[in-house]
């Protein structure tokens, strides 16, 4: 890693922290620090539950016990099992509480105003720019990629996101039973499933099949709308990648529809090749390939071998 970047993230750390008051123990003049606030905003008008705060925040659960004790105690927040669910609890603003994020909000304007105020218009568009890149940068740096079960709630959510997106943008639609997902594939040692998250919530899937035919196969590959211009899709191709030469796969293979422009112009864009139809899935237009994914010398998954086996042997 380059010490120099290292250096200036350190850097805008140290300027970042005491130019927004970060140190202090009365963020904002308020009277209670950084944390507190913040967490009255992640709470909100409506409430959140705290197993969401918890993940939202990257908080562990003492902390942020202490916090919302801290907040209970000025009278701001209440908590209470939620009417649908009695093991979660919820954390509610109470009228007091209202008000203080009321100001807090005002407070946050005039703090950007005064930002803003002694820069020329230039300065400003610059420092915006530039700010929401570092953002975005920040965002995809906090992603979270590892595999889970292909069955499990978060999986099944990232599916059927992607089903419904498929069915709005295919112009024949998109029929499951048409395009199954057969578990089975998608398991170890016959495949895997990743999901991407980011603050605790699931942003991005992909599964990996481990064919016998020499080609590892990505399918199911899909990215929130909320999670897009951040580079995810790349990095997710990325992952899948890697877990194909972790197996031993010097290529890796995947169709698309035409319908999906976007997801074609990354595969190219990544050194995916245009290829000859190497299934039946009834909804690819386009079929590609990538070659060369092991490092020279480094033996390949034959057609028909017992990957697994040859793992652990070595």
């Amino acid at each position: 890693m380059d010490q120099a970047q290292i250096q200036r993230i350190r850097s805008f750390n140290r300027t970042i922290t005491r130019r927004v008051g970060a140190l202090s123990d009365s963020f904002l003049g308020r009277g209670r620090p950084l944390s507190e606030c913040r967490l009255l905003y992640e709470i909100g008008t409506h409430g959140a539950d705290i197993k969401t705060l918890r993940s939202s925040l990257s908080l562990d659960s003492g902390y942020l016990s202490r916090l919302l004790r801290s907040l209970e105690k000025q009278g701001l927040v209440k908590s209470k099992q939620a009417k649908d669910d009695g093991r979660v609890r919820r954390a509610l603003l109470t009228r007091k509480g209202q008000k203080e994020l009321a100001e807090l909000d005002r407070r946050s304007d005039e703090f950007a105003v005064s930002v803003l105020t002694p820069l020329n218009d230039t300065q400003r568009a610059r420092l915006v720019k530039a700010m929401v890149e570092a953002e975005q940068l920040m965002q995809a740096s906090a992603v979270e990629v590892a595999p889970e079960r292909i069955t499990s709630a978060e999986s099944q959510d990232c599916l059927e996101q992607y089903f419904a997106e498929l069915r709005e943008r295919f112009d024949a639609g998109f029929d499951t039973a048409r395009s199954p997902t057969p578990i089975a594939e998608f398991t170890p040692p016959h495949g895997l499933f990743l999901v991407a998250r980011l603050d605790g919530k699931p942003v991005a899937c992909g599964g990996i099949k481990f064919t016998k035919r020499g080609a590892a196969e990505i399918k199911r590959m899909w990215v929130a709308s909320s999670a897009r211009g951040i580079g995810l899709g790349r990095r997710m191709l990325r992952e899948l990648e890697g877990q194909a030469r972790a197996h031993s796969y010097d290529v890796v293979q995947l169709e698309t529809n035409k319908a999906l422009k976007e997801a074609q112009a990354l595969y190219r864009a990544s050194g995916y090749k245009e290829v000859a139809p190497f299934n039946d899935e009834p909804y690819a237009n386009h079929w590609f390939e990538k070659k060369g994914l092991r490092e020279r010398g480094e033996p390949s998954a034959g057609k028909g071998e017992d990957r697994t086996k040859r793992q652990r042997v070595r």
